[in-house]
């Protein structure tokens, strides 16, 4: 066994795994710094994460290597980084990456001056040309070093360049631009397999959220079919674990088949999401079963104790992608009754050569339950039967397997997206042990990652927290809790949620550009302070926010914040309009601030009971407070003795009390 480098002695998991490399890695701090100007030695910082396959395939070709890490000890200072706990790092070499040849990805390996300025950056390097790349860095270093500071300094120059418009158009957003934003995203959808044309397809689950959102106020019944065509393809590929539940990275290919096998916490909390908000559009049951089947995921294998939720779980297991998950035709029929299995491998498309490779089989469908069983000969009711038996069979079979490693480290923002997951579910579905276990995360969080001063923390992992949060921690968190204040009327939560949002606003804030820092003011310095703007498979922080700041406006009376909000999204008014998924969220507020928008106060004794029946509905443009206290604006003067009474409201003028749902209803969705 190698001996042990200092990583043994790190926090992450991801880190961890590279404990017994030859390479003298270093975390990224002041001791590995230090030592490269001291040595006068250039960076190399290598950048991944715990469930990148290709990050491990690179980890076991080159820095397992003998003579390649003796090589790299001697010239190099190494810097090891999980991108999960320092994002911000991340990004700048990202950036470097990109900027150099148009492509980025994990692993990420940086070369850079020892104060950290990168003259060099690419991804993944199979070992000849990891070999080549460190003997010629390290003698240009040594030989040319006006040239590696020339690139040092343009390329630090790149990085640090603001890339936000520099004029910015203040009229207020209009429907014809909502409507345009849409023609452009609707351009991007497969609508014969469902998701993004092309391959990789990623699940970017937010572009669905515009989908949904845009079919609620305009009744496209296109918008609609997007999503339903995109979440039946998802939900019957390989991408969707089919006796486990929870969905999988990304898939490899167009028709959802072969996933990268990683499943990450941050796709499964917004997938639950977007699932339960499909449901209370389409009363689909299959939209449901996924929701309930991935909740039951994440509880069975990534849940803390105490109520917060791991990152990760990686693809690879006994150093083979996806051996955990797959199957050959002959261990399926050694579990399953043989007329089980016989229905089992024609449902899930499996065959004795394997319909992936060498005999190995992903377990997907085509047809649907109900066509699959009357071409069967049987019931729907008996095939869901037999179907339910055998998944439950061939799971217990799997738990018996290695498992893949799971990054247990416990991230703030990836918890605040399966905490509104639950939050969603509970809203679609009624179940009221998912408000429980909604009330058991946020209590976790609550509990570790927020400090005394109402900082945030990002990670926690064995009992400690570390590193200062970041923007999407906040922002994704204070989003969190007004849902669960929304949802329980507990003003605890909104208070909480206000004091996240003050320290936004006072540690975050670019008042130059109207917009906020990805890192506060009490980070740590690095060589660029960036903006994250656009959303791709998590929403942009600085979207979040402009939702969050949108909503606290009408929920507090704040305009400051409402006014905020609009001149963020206003920075980005021909992004939105052009650029699809990656500006969904901030469609969404255009949405918002070309349509009606309702606040809906309930007081009374039965003011909850009520508030969940109305909420069941998929009502996106609605805000709710109540109880049986008026601590708000939009509460005060509105409490009747003996009676529960709603009023819904629009700019701070409210109808006339009201005493039912579908009087609610029909205030809200009347043309």
């Amino acid at each position: 066994m190698n001996k042990q480098n200092r990583l043994s002695r790190a926090n992450s998991p991801y880190l961890k795994q590279h404990a017994d490399n030859p390479v003298d890695w270093y975390e990224w701090g002041e001791e590995a710094l230090a030592k490269a100007k001291e040595k006068n030695k250039p960076l190399i910082i290598s950048v991944g994460y715990a469930a990148c396959h290709w990050c491990h395939v690179m980890a076991h070709e080159s820095f397992s290597d003998e003579s390649i890490a003796e090589f790299m000890n001697e010239h190099f200072v190494c810097i090891k980084i999980d991108r999960e706990e320092r994002p911000d790092i991340d990004r700048i070499y990202m950036d470097a990456a990109q900027l150099l040849s148009g492509r980025g990805g994990w692993p990420l390996n940086a070369f850079a001056l020892p104060d950290g300025r990168p003259f060099h950056a690419g991804t993944y390097f199979p070992p000849e040309q990891w070999t080549d790349a460190l003997s010629q860095l390290s003698h240009l270093y040594q030989t040319s070093y006006p040239r590696i500071l020339q690139a040092a300094e343009a390329l630090t120059q790149g990085i640090r360049a603001n890339a936000l418009p520099e004029i910015v158009n203040p009229l207020p957003f209009t429907r014809e631009e909502y409507v345009e934003s849409f023609a452009n995203l609707i351009q991007t959808i497969d609508f014969k397999l469902g998701g993004y044309n092309g391959a990789p397809k990623f699940m970017l689950p937010i572009g669905f959220e515009f989908l949904l959102h845009y079919h609620y106020l305009t009744g496209d019944q296109q918008a609609l079919d997007a999503v339903t065509i995109s979440l039946d393809a998802m939900a019957r590929g390989g991408i969707y674990d089919q006796i486990g539940g929870g969905f999988s990275r990304y898939s490899t290919d167009q028709f959802w088949k072969v996933p990268h096998f990683e499943k990450m916490l941050y796709d499964n909390g917004q997938l639950i999401s977007l699932y339960a908000h499909a449901y209370q559009v389409t009363k689909r049951s299959r939209y449901a079963e996924v929701v309930e089947q991935t909740i039951a995921f994440a509880e069975r294998e990534l849940r803390h104790p105490e109520g917060g939720f791991y990152a990760s779980i990686d693809a690879d297991s006994e150093y083979e992608e996806g051996k955990f998950y797959v199957w050959t035709r002959q261990e399926l029929e050694s579990v399953l009754d043989p007329a089980d299995a016989a229905l089992m491998l024609e449902f899930y498309l499996m065959t004795t050569r394997g319909n992936w490779e060498d005999g190995k089989n992903i377990l997907h469908y085509s047809s649907d339950k109900e066509y699959f069983a009357v071409k069967s000969g049987i019931s729907v009711k008996d095939f869901n039967r037999i179907l339910e038996r055998s998944n439950k069979k061939l799971l217990e079979e799997r738990n018996l397997r290695i498992r893949p490693a799971t990054d247990d480290k416990i991230l703030t923002c990836w918890n605040a997206l399966m905490l509104s997951g639950y939050l969603n579910a509970f809203k679609a579905l009624g179940k009221a042990d998912y408000l429980e276990q909604a009330l058991k995360t946020a209590r976790f969080l609550e509990k570790y990652m927020i400090s005394k001063d109402r900082l945030l923390y990002r990670v926690f992992k064995d009992g400690k927290v570390s590193i200062e949060g970041f923007l999407d921690d906040y922002t994704l968190l204070a989003e969190a809790f007004v849902t669960l204040y929304e949802v329980t009327f507990d003003i605890h939560w909104l208070n909480l949620s206000q004091h996240l949002t003050a320290q936004i606003w006072n540690h975050f804030r670019d008042a130059e550009h109207n917009l906020f820092f990805y890192t506060s003011d009490l980070s740590e310095p690095l060589i660029a302070r960036k903006h994250e703007t656009s959303d791709n498979v998590i929403p942009a922080s600085n979207s979040v926010l402009a939702h969050l700041l949108s909503e606290f406006g009408i929920i507090t009376g704040n305009t400051e914040y409402t006014d905020m909000a609009v001149r963020m999204a206003q920075n980005f008014r021909t992004e939105i309009i052009q650029h699809g998924p990656y500006y969904a969220n901030w469609a969404m507020l255009v949405g918002k601030l070309t349509h009606p928008d309702f606040e809906i106060a309930i007081l009374g004794e039965n003011a909850l009971a009520v508030s969940h029946e109305i909420q069941s509905h998929y009502l996106p443009t609605a805000t709710f407070a109540g109880g049986l206290t008026e601590n708000l604006p939009v509460l005060m003067n509105r409490l009747m003795e003996n009676q529960t009474v709603i009023y819904v409201c629009q700019d701070k003028v409210c109808n006339l009390p009201v005493s039912t749902v579908d009087e609610v209803l029909t205030l809200i969705l009347q043309p």
